[in-house]
């Protein structure tokens, strides 16, 4: 049996590694191809911020899960301590007598194998697969494992394969500006905004993509005119237009669940609720909304909060709260009564604005006959004791 390793940090695995190791697995014929990310790595210490063992597992799994026949093994990360590969290839032989082992790297490595500890016992214990880095790395490789057999009797493979020239370093800071996500497995990516893992935003047309799938169709035109709308409310009022866009986006995420599954997303998130919010779905969707867009996006409490409030308001309302209310409320598509005076206002006081909208909406509940949110009358109580004032 053929059995290749593919150790790394893994911080974050992409698909420069995947696509490097299933080039070995192919050109190897290998029976097996084994993932293990490092517990801590003994060439380099991780950077703040990085992600623990089982995070990188966790990524790790979900990377190597679409190559067949490919596995993640927990040796490292189980045995703790500084992750020796001496150590795992003893492992993997003595579970594995009579396969033969590849050890899988990277041009980078491979030029400093000879350095690494009781690297003569490696060369022993399997054959070294060396994918180039970069374009022409080909010809240091070929020397430098000349050198390896020469010293050492080390076998060496070099693998075919037209490089991915990335590394998780750029990665990571590509993720802090809303890139990078077209070097990852969308599961993984998916995880790391979820977890806002290094730091990371999501790419905005991802998050859309996201975002609208979760929504009626008809709903669609109505959420991109809240976050135009919103955009341009940040931009007038100095509020961080990202954050106005990502509670744009996702502020209707759970408008189309009835009133059944709102009941229940309540349930798995621990949202309280009263009375009147448990037989109205409308009220719900913006709670629920929250906390899904926390949950499953990894949105700030701040960018959460707004989209809790969206739909009613509350007393004290932040500068993002009032600009996503108002942007749902006077977006492109919306046509009512009194819309014009509301849009003048948004863009010259914020405050008059969410007031007048209150107002109006309070009215048109009273119109049709149902009982308003305890939090809007109470934000509107605030607001004109602001004025008052």
């Amino acid at each position: 049996m053929k059995i290749g390793i593919y150790g790394g940090t893994f911080d974050p695995p992409h698909l420069g590694h995947t696509k490097a190791a299933n080039a070995a697995k192919e050109a190897l014929g290998l029976d097996r191809l084994m993932f293990i990310p490092t517990y801590i790595p003994p060439h380099k210490e991780l950077g703040e911020g990085a992600l623990s063992a089982e995070e990188r597992l966790e990524l790790t799994c979900l990377a190597a899960g679409k190559i067949p026949g490919a596995e993640v093994s927990d040796i490292e990360t189980a045995r703790g301590g500084r992750s020796y590969t001496v150590d795992t290839l003893t492992e993997i032989k003595r579970q594995n007598p009579s396969s033969e082992l590849f050890l899988i790297m990277g041009t980078d490595m491979f030029l400093s194998v000879d350095t690494w500890r009781e690297a003569e016992r490696i060369f022993r214990l399997a054959s070294l697969a060396v994918i180039p880095r970069h374009r022409g790395d080909t010809d240091e490789i070929t020397r430098f494992a000349a050198v390896l057999k020469e010293k050492h009797g080390a076998q060496t493979e070099i693998i075919d394969c037209e490089p991915i020239d990335i590394s998780s370093t750029q990665i990571r800071e590509m993720l802090k500006d809303r890139r990078g996500r077209d070097f990852l497995d969308p599961e993984v990516y998916a995880l790391i905004i979820k977890k806002r893992c290094f730091g990371a935003k999501p790419d905005f047309d991802w998050l859309r993509e996201k975002a609208y799938a979760m929504l009626k169709e008809k709903r669609i035109p109505h959420v991109k005119g809240c976050e135009e709308e919103a955009v341009r409310l940040a931009d007038r009022w100095e509020e961080n237009e990202d954050d106005a866009r990502e509670a744009a986006i996702l502020h209707d995420i759970t408008k189309k669940e009835t009133l059944d599954s709102q009941l229940i997303l309540c349930e798995r998130y621990d949202i309280i609720t009263n009375t009147a919010e448990k037989k109205s779905a409308n009220l719900l969707h913006a709670m629920t909304g929250a906390a899904v867009a926390a949950g499953e996006f990894g949105v700030s409490p701040k960018v959460a909060s707004a989209i809790r409030w969206h739909t009613t308001g509350r007393p004290a309302m932040t500068k993002l709260e009032k600009i996503i209310y108002m942007a749902d409320y006077i977006e492109p598509t919306r046509d009512f009564e009194g819309l014009n005076e509301l849009r003048r206002l948004a863009y010259e006081d914020l405050d008059a604005a969410v007031r007048l909208g209150l107002k109006m909406g309070l009215e048109d509940l009273k119109q049709r006959g149902i009982e308003p949110h305890p939090a809007s009358l109470e934000a509107l109580e605030y607001l004109d004791g602001e004025k008052k004032i």
